[in-house]
């Protein structure tokens, strides 16, 4: 008959290890935690080292901040004039009943058009015209103009609008708006103080010209819209109201060709700046102190640590030790 075996004898034969051997164990260190004493102790050690480092940046930083070009920002205030005051053109889409949103279609209600005006010189067709009008791209790429064979060098020749758009948008103009007074900042800033006034007071000027060329068309092309619809309609009721439409479109036109500073007007002109607004040198001098600081700290401890580990003896901590027992 044979024998069965309990399952408890079957598991204990399973899990029996070979006489003489006893099961692995892993030897940790102990952890001391952080002793903040001795780190200083370590720092104190490498103060010729990290004196260097701190010195080497903050020379860096100082030859840096002496020697970059300085940056002026001439400003320009601008109050915007609005549009919808006195021109009369919303309160006569009242009388046209039925033909009022057919009219204001091709017409205009006669809304404030000062986000028009703010979103016209920040655009991009506004800073390509004004660089293409006063040849700026040898002003704002100097390091590819050759000024005395006049052309320019490289291969890759001269630069695109849209490059000089990049260029002129990001670091030269910026425009600010003023959402409690209304007011609208137009900067420029350059490293010529006089040219960063005069191209602050041409983008004023230049925004004037270009909306109040829109203003026009678009009133020339109401009237001939207006005409048009004279000639369909003989109501008198809606034939009084397109003719007092003709007039205030007409009125648009002589107000549009008289007014130069027709979306903005000019409260605070740009003069040429006497201080540079960048580079801050003692910011950039203070700035290179405390990173040469950082750094020197984080190369002492690297040191330190490789110089330990090549004069201990290596051993792995979490490796098992197997102790054979004779």
């Amino acid at each position: 008959m044979t024998d069965i075996v309990p399952p408890q004898a079957r598991k204990a034969s399973a899990i029996s290890t070979p006489s003489g051997f006893v099961p692995p164990y892993f030897e940790y260190l102990p952890d001391d935690g952080i002793d903040l004493v001795d780190y200083a102790r370590r720092l104190r050690q490498q103060w010729r080292f990290m004196t260097a480092v701190v010195a080497a940046t903050t020379i860096l930083a100082t030859i840096t901040a002496f020697t970059a070009t300085p940056v002026y920002r001439a400003e320009v205030l601008l109050a915007p004039v609005s549009s919808s005051k006195g021109d009369g053109i919303a309160s006569l889409f009242g009388q046209l009943g039925d033909l009022a949103s057919l009219v204001e279609t091709y017409v205009g209600s006669g809304k404030d058009r000062t986000a028009e005006s703010i979103a016209t010189l920040k655009s991009r067709a506004l800073a390509i015209a004004f660089i293409n009008e006063r040849n700026l791209k040898p002003v704002l790429f100097p390091d590819r103009w050759d000024p005395v064979d006049q052309r320019w060098r490289g291969p890759r020749g001269a630069p695109t609008d849209l490059e000089a758009y990049d260029v002129f948008d990001s670091d030269v103009r910026r425009v600010v708006t003023d959402r409690r007074s209304g007011l609208v900042t137009l900067a420029v800033e350059w490293s010529n103080p006089v040219l960063a006034a005069a191209w602050a007071n041409a983008l004023a000027q230049e925004v004037n010209a270009r909306r109040r060329a829109e203003a026009i068309e678009e009133a020339r092309t109401s009237i001939t819209y207006l005409q048009q619809q004279l000639a369909k309609n003989g109501t008198v009721e809606i034939q009084q109201a397109l003719y007092r439409l003709i007039e205030a479109q007409t009125k648009t036109i002589a107000v549009a060709s008289t007014r130069e500073e027709y979306a903005f007007r000019v409260v605070d002109p740009a003069v040429p700046p006497e201080k540079y607004v960048r580079p801050k040198r003692l910011l950039l001098v203070a700035a290179g102190f405390c990173i040469g600081l950082l750094l020197a700290v984080s190369l002492a401890l690297c040191r330190h640590a490789i110089r330990r580990r090549g004069t201990e003896p290596g051993r792995d901590a979490e490796k098992p030790i197997v102790q054979a027992i004779r």
